[in-house]
């Protein structure tokens, strides 16, 4: 069952009577432009036919009831009272809510049902989908307007300073502000979005490699901390405003993993402006070699591949129906992505999962998406 009427269902049977709305906050894959977002770059992410849904019914007082299927867990916390309880899905809720508390919003109560089908720890963003969809389901049980920039800004100060994941603000700008059939290049600094479009008679597939990565705590933040240590050195914001050739006339200067780290940054940001004007060209070869250039930047220069993701993405490469293919996410396992003939997709799909089972023993998903919008709410009763 979709999870869109799975949660109506479920609200209804629960409840004996139908939720007032229904929000709905879509996954993501990332094009190209891995690892740049906090570094104010730029990032040209699309969102996916995949999302997170809440069936929900504003209640008074200040509580908050979610059942979630999909861990078949029912939770209830007090707005009044927050506070973290450790590791687990509610905990984007709650700091959804925080933010908001933080940001001067007074939030009301609700009762809710939630459930999606992006996979989690895939590296598609399944915690930005949550977070919207809450942001949703609180701006509309409190009365308070929509902004999609902000309430991304409000879904990343939950992840960054709640659950303690320090991520930049591409997974929740790109499911806030999905365009439906487009990509968007995303200006990280300023939060200007332009919609693109794919290349005609091209599909994004992502293949999910069945590997799995646990980013609190992990590398990630480590790659972040020398991401800042190199803009430090170079007494800049962020390593987006540094070029190409003050790189490589100071790289002597830099120990080598901080300035594997910035080459990584500072040529990805490059490569996607030449994808946007690829895009626009419609150029389906040159954006695949920008997706194959990037995925060796990231395996080689900031180290966040691994074996079963170069695994894939080698197979994809080979395929005369690709034009390229590359990790996508925050890495160290989950998804690639790859730019693929419409007219072969089904091939492409079964010759690439055959090949990749036959080297790693693993069954990989292999996900055809269509780019969608971002985060809506529906009125239902």
């Amino acid at each position: 069952m979709e999870p869109s009427r799975a949660v109506l269902n479920s609200f209804q049977d629960r409840y004996a009577a139908p939720p007032r709305f229904l929000a709905h906050a879509p996954g993501r894959v990332n094009l190209i432009g891995e690892h740049t977002d906090y570094s104010d770059g730029f990032v040209l992410p699309m969102a996916i036919d995949r999302a997170v849904w809440i069936a929900f019914t504003p209640l008074p007082g200040r509580t908050v009831e979610v059942l979630s299927l999909d861990f078949n867990e029912r939770l209830a916390f007090d707005l009044d009272t927050l506070k973290k309880d450790g590791p687990g899905w509610v905990e984007y809720i709650k700091g959804v809510a925080w933010a908001l508390e933080q940001a001067g919003h007074s939030l009301g109560g609700w009762r809710g049902v939630v459930a999606g089908n992006v996979p989690v720890g895939a590296g598609l963003s399944s915690s930005a989908a949550l977070e919207l969809a809450a942001a949703r389901a609180f701006a509309s049980s409190s009365g308070l307007e929509w902004d999609a920039p902000k309430m991304a800004l409000i879904g990343q100060q939950a992840e960054n300073e709640w659950v303690g994941m320090r991520c930049g603000i591409m997974d929740q700008m790109i499911s806030a502000c999905g365009v439906q059939g487009h990509a968007v290049l995303i200006d990280c600094r300023s939060l200007h979005c332009q919609p693109a479009p794919l290349p005609a008679g091209t599909v994004v597939v992502v293949m999910d490699t069945a590997t799995r990565r646990e980013l609190v705590g992990s590398a990630y933040n480590e790659r972040r901390e020398q991401i800042e240590a190199a803009a430090r050195y170079f007494g800049v914001v962020a390593l987006r405003d540094v070029t190409r050739m003050r790189l490589e006339n100071y790289l002597h200067d830099l120990d080598d993993l901080t300035g594997k780290r910035a080459h990584h940054v500072i040529t990805e940001n490059q490569r996607v402006l030449e994808a946007v004007q690829a895009m626009q060209a419609g150029d389906a070869g040159a954006f695949g070699r920008l997706m194959n250039e990037s995925h060796a930047s990231l395996r080689d220069d900031f180290e966040v591949s691994s074996l079963a993701l170069d695994a894939i993405v080698e197979c994809a490469q080979g395929h005369p129906a690709c034009y390229g293919a590359r990790m996508t996410g925050a890495g160290f396992g989950g998804c690639a992505v790859a730019l693929v003939r419409a007219d072969a997709v089904d091939r492409f799909s079964a010759d690439v999962a055959r090949q990749y089972t036959e080297r790693t023993g693993l069954e990989p998903q292999m996900i055809i998406c269509r780019a969608s919008a971002g985060a809506s709410v529906s009125v239902l009763t």
